[in-house]
């Protein structure tokens, strides 16, 4: 099963940017994507649908043209949730959960802090409330959590780390949250195959970063322990266009 994640940064946008041709040739069998900016109602059937997938979406209810997930796929869920339980931190559109028959799959958009504080606190709120909430699923099944965690992990997941060391995506109490969730029992997937440096997965549009590989690994596929052998293989791929973020893939075995 090959599962991807991106964030498109604006569906709307990234549709006219190659993301179909994308789509068709990595022929995924479930294709996740954050930042949708979009709900289905404002897409013409020619840019939401693609032959042999169906497809959920979860816009933000908060503001249209706002965060937003989605996902296609063709390997039928037996269920599908939106949303944690905790009501404040609904209406953003960060989550969609897919039950299959051998583990649940969580295609997440986490918030970004650098706003203020109060903006930090949800975002550490919600990484708190995520990790009780996958925990609840994993009694039932083994967990895939897939998407933008707006958190590089290590100082080997950003180019330049004592530069960003008190900015949020870098914060040590950011980051001592992925610490825990690891120490949980999730797998950080990449780095099962990769332990270099220079692997990015979000550039900024300043200062030509992505031409310089400025950027910082952002996007995740993680498993929990149980899933560990299943792990076939884990990727990024940084050569795709089209949006600030570029696409991540993991590929299970039966």
């Amino acid at each position: 099963m090959r599962i991807y994640s991106w964030n498109v940064n604006g569906f709307r946008a990234v549709a006219k940017k190659g993301f179909w041709d994308w789509f068709n040739r990595v022929d995924g069998d479930v294709i996740c994507v954050q930042e949708a900016k979009a709900s289905p109602d404002q897409l013409s059937s020619k840019i939401k649908d693609a032959e042999e997938y169906e497809s959920v979406w979860n816009p933000a209810a908060v503001k249209k043209g706002y965060s937003g997930v989605a996902a296609w796929y063709r390997v039928e869920p037996r269920d599908i949730q939106l949303e944690l339980s905790a009501e404040y931190l609904q209406g953003e559109g960060r989550l969609i959960q897919m039950e299959f028959e051998d583990f649940y799959l969580l295609n997440v958009y986490f918030p970004n802090g650098k706003k203020d504080a109060d903006r930090l606190q949800y975002k550490l709120d919600y990484y708190d409330e995520f990790l009780e909430h996958v925990e609840g699923l994993r009694k039932k099944k083994p967990i895939v959590v897939c998407g933008d965690f707006n958190t590089a992990h290590k100082e080997i997941d950003l180019k330049n780390p004592r530069a960003n060391k008190d900015t949020s995506g870098f914060l040590p109490i950011e980051r001592e949250w992925m610490d825990r969730f690891i120490e949980h029992g999730y797998i950080d997937t990449f780095r099962m195959f990769n332990q270099e440096p220079g692997h990015y997965t979000w550039w900024s549009y300043r200062s030509n970063a992505r031409s310089r590989n400025a950027g910082w690994r952002l996007d995740y596929f993680f498993v929990s322990e149980e899933l560990r052998d299943k792990v076939v293989d884990s990727w990024i791929e940084s050569d795709v266009l089209g949006s600030d973020h570029c696409p991540v893939g993991i590929e299970l075995a039966d």
